[in-house]
């Protein structure tokens, strides 16, 4: 008899990433300017202070499912300083293996199947990708030029099926920072409709020109609608430590202590030592890598603006996160530009597509992952490649 496999992951999008990965593997000497990495390592503070404690310490057995005592000071602390959330009964604080982890058990508390979740577009994949694989539809809403929220797009999306609005800020993949106007008239619309507010926030340490990042959870009374997702993987070049956290409203406390301790069980101890010590003593580290991002960035704008010149691309200026969605003036699929820019020219970008459909054809630059000499290199065969490839489409 034929092995029966679970007919829900077919509805689930193929994974991007792995798929340019491998192109850019077959292609030697390419630059990737696309995932979504820092260039730089963790504290080196953190990563002795790490090899301390897991010395010093038992720390070979599990450990509380929502994470050590002592990270739960050291987050509460930032939250207080950098986020205006002060922690209170209402709510319970979570840390994940990652931001992606923690929207995955959100959506199987808050969603059952057949539920609706609202993504605005150009929305993160994995959030996509997780939402379908729990068998939840996804309702995408557009944006504005800018990329900005258009709250009553939002507003007549809502059903009476509909169990979370989902807002990334600083966004991937467009590198907008939402206002705060429209954070907020979001979050009452939650409030207001019962609705959980999910807020990514895992690029908040990326903002630049003067915007400033907004947390929908430092209101008064949203403990019972919002969630906030936070990620060290950017900001603390954590990505392989795995450590991200959330704070959610106090009901889901059970649900969430019971998929986590299905899932993951507990954090890992180590990274969890390295991300007290980051916490508390890494954010001179922080503001001194950002400026290369920063830096980085601007490299970025100032080689695209020929082509944006020229009627060949747009782009609105990112400002935050560490990517540029850059919109293609053509005709053809943007998958098959980013195939074509890694064997002919070399370099790597995230065709728009993966980030949904309507936003075919288009690129997402990450300017993050690269020191800035190898992004100059990176961004000039881009322009290149898409000088060739937009004017003399083959």
């Amino acid at each position: 008899m034929r092995q029966h496999s679970a007919g829900r992951m077919e509805k689930v999008a193929e994974a991007v990433i792995p798929e340019i990965a491998r192109a850019i593997a077959a292609h030697p000497e390419t630059v990737s300017l696309g995932q979504g990495v820092v260039f730089y390592p963790p504290p080196p503070t953190a990563l002795e202070y790490a090899r301390r404690r897991m010395a010093a310490d038992d720390r070979h057995v599990y450990g509380p499912v929502a994470g050590l005592p002592e990270l739960h000071e050291a987050i509460a602390a930032k939250l207080a300083a950098h986020n205006g959330i002060q922690l209170g009964t209402g709510q319970t604080l979570f840390v994940t293996a990652g931001a992606n982890m923690a929207f995955n058990a959100l959506m199987l508390a808050v969603c059952d199947p057949g539920d609706e979740v609202i993504l605005l577009l150009p929305y993160y994949f994995n959030h996509e990708m997780t939402a379908t694989m729990c068998g939840c539809k996804v309702k995408c809403v557009p944006t504005g030029d800018d990329y900005h929220p258009l709250v009553e797009n939002i507003k007549d999306a809502i059903t009476g099926k509909t169990r979370a609005i989902v807002t990334v800020s600083p966004n991937n993949p467009s590198g907008a920072v939402y206002p705060e106007r429209s954070l907020r008239a979001i979050n009452a619309l939650c409030a207001e409709r019962g609705i959980c507010h999910i807020s990514d926030e895992a690029y908040e340490d990326f903002t630049f020109g003067g915007r400033r990042h907004f947390s929908p959870a430092s209101q008064a009374g949203t403990e019972d609608h919002t969630v906030s997702l936070f990620s060290m993987s950017k900001s603390h070049g954590f990505a392989s430590w795995r450590i991200g956290y959330m704070v959610a409203p106090r009901r889901l406390h059970d649900a969430l202590t019971k998929i986590q301790d299905n899932v993951l069980i507990c954090p890992p101890a180590i990274s969890q030592f390295a991300a007290i010590e980051c916490l508390n003593h890494g954010a001179r580290y922080i503001r001194q890598m950002k400026q290369t991002i920063d830096a980085n960035r601007e490299l970025c704008l100032d080689k695209l603006a020929p082509l944006i010149a020229r009627g060949l691309i747009s782009a609105p200026p990112a400002e935050g996160g560490m990517y540029l969605f850059v919109r293609l003036n053509t005709g053809l699929d943007d998958t098959r530009i980013a195939h074509r820019l890694i064997a002919e020219h070399r370099v790597a970008a995230i065709p728009g597509s993966a980030f949904g459909a309507a936003c075919n054809p288009s690129l997402r630059i990450s300017y993050g992952a690269l020191t800035t000499a190898r992004l100059r290199t990176g961004i000039e065969r881009l322009v290149r490649g898409l000088r060739a490839i937009l004017k003399a489409p083959a």
